[in-house]
Order: structure tokens, then C-alpha cells, then sequence
């Protein structure tokens, strides 16, 4: 469901469409690949594919930080760093970049 806001078009996942497509992919990025990682570095298997999805994650999701230009995007990209941090902890505990 599409809301019509004062200060341009709001979309459905909460990020605004109104003139920052750089800005929602890379918050979307952000927050997709740290889930990755806290999903892939949960699991002892997938250790190694979950460090390195933290590795790209968590400086994704810091650049992304510092160029977003809305509230929303700042809520997913701190949720995609802690995400990708967790999961970066979670693979090193389980043998990190080892294969």
C-alpha cells in the first residue's frame, strides 16, 4: 500500500522514493546481506560464507550510513551493521574464514 506524503512518495518497505535510489539500494543492501550474515554465521556449516558476507556487510552498511539521507535508511542500515556483526562473531566463533 502506497502512502502520498508532503515531502514526496512514500513506498511500501518504509524508504522513500522521492530522488535517493542510491541511497534505498544501498540501505536495502545493507540490511540484506548482514541477515545474511547473522543467518550464515548462526549455523556451524555455513561459517565460512558467513564471515565473509560480514566482511562486505559491515563496511557496506557504514558507507551506507554515512551518505543516507533519511531516517528510514538509518533505521536499516543500523540494523543491517548490528546484523552483520552478530553474524561476523557468530562465523569467527564457529572457525571464521577456515574452510
Amino acid at each position: 500500500m502506497r502512502q502520498e506524503t508532503a515531502g514526496g512518495e512514500q513506498a511500501a518497505a518504509g524508504v522513500r522514493a522521492d530522488g535517493h535510489q542510491l541511497e534505498n539500494a544501498l540501505a536495502v543492501a545493507a540490511i540484506t546481506i548482514g541477515v545474511a550474515a547473522l543467518i550464515l554465521g548462526s549455523i556451524p556449516v555455513t561459517h565460512f560464507f558467513g564471515a565473509v558476507a560480514a566482511v562486505i556487510g559491515l563496511p557496506l552498511a557504514l558507507y551506507s550510513q554515512l551518505v543516507s539521507a533519511t531516517t528510514n535508511e538509518r533505521w536499516l542500515n543500523v540494523i543491517g551493521m548490528v546484523a552483520a556483526f552478530i553474524g561476523g562473531a557468530f562465523a569467527v566463533s564457529h572457525g571464521g574464514f577456515t574452510i
